[in-house]
């Protein structure tokens, strides 16, 4: 990253973080709890999904089925890139809205980002419908985390391209070897009954 971009990044975080602690008590409240509450919307969505695709062709169930997997990858390949670059939290020393994570919980790239961009891609291949909700929702997963104070306004940047590109992929790489298990699944259960 150059001197420029890093000061920018670092300027921007600063507005923001400024900007967050003068808003109302509640707002740092909602924001907090909005940021982790978010990923269990996201988790109940992906219920949602496979409820609705139960009856669908064995490829859509498939695609239901993988989302998650493909979402705790982008999570894995996130966790190694933050032990590559070790970038430290930019709350070390600053007053934020919320506690700054321990020494060695690295900041680059957000985890928190990659895991909403990633659970928003893969619902978006299992019910495209649900893209006008769960693109915008992560959008702002992704930006409380600048606004709480916990990351640059680059570790979630990355962490949403990262998301939304490794999610979705990974279960379109899945798809194809999960398809077969589940039209055998369906062919016992059907046999049984």
């Amino acid at each position: 990253m150059s001197i420029v971009s890093s000061s920018i990044g670092h300027v921007l975080y600063r507005d923001i973080v400024d900007f967050a602690l003068g808003t109302p008590g509640w707002v740092h409240t909602f924001a907090e709890v909005g940021t982790d509450a978010g990923l269990f919307v996201f988790a109940a969505l992906f219920v949602l999904c496979w409820w609705r695709a139960r009856r669908a062709p064995a490829r859509e169930l498939a695609i239901a089925l993988v989302g998650p997997a493909a979402v705790i990858v982008a999570y894995v390949v996130s966790e190694i890139v933050k032990l590559i670059v070790r970038e430290e939290r930019p709350c070390r020393g600053v007053t934020t809205v919320a506690a700054c994570p321990p020494a060695g919980d690295w900041s680059f790239p957000s985890n928190h980002s990659v895991i909403a961009a990633g659970a928003a891609g893969a619902l978006i291949l299992a019910w495209r419908a649900l893209a006008w909700i769960v693109l915008p929702l992560a959008a702002i997963m992704a930006f409380s985390r600048v606004f709480v104070g916990a990351h640059y306004p680059h570790d979630v940047a990355a962490g949403f391209a990262l998301g939304l590109v490794i999610a979705p992929l990974v279960a379109l790489l899945c798809v194809g070897a999960v398809t077969p298990v589940v039209r055998l699944v369906r062919d016992r259960l059907a046999l049984a009954a």
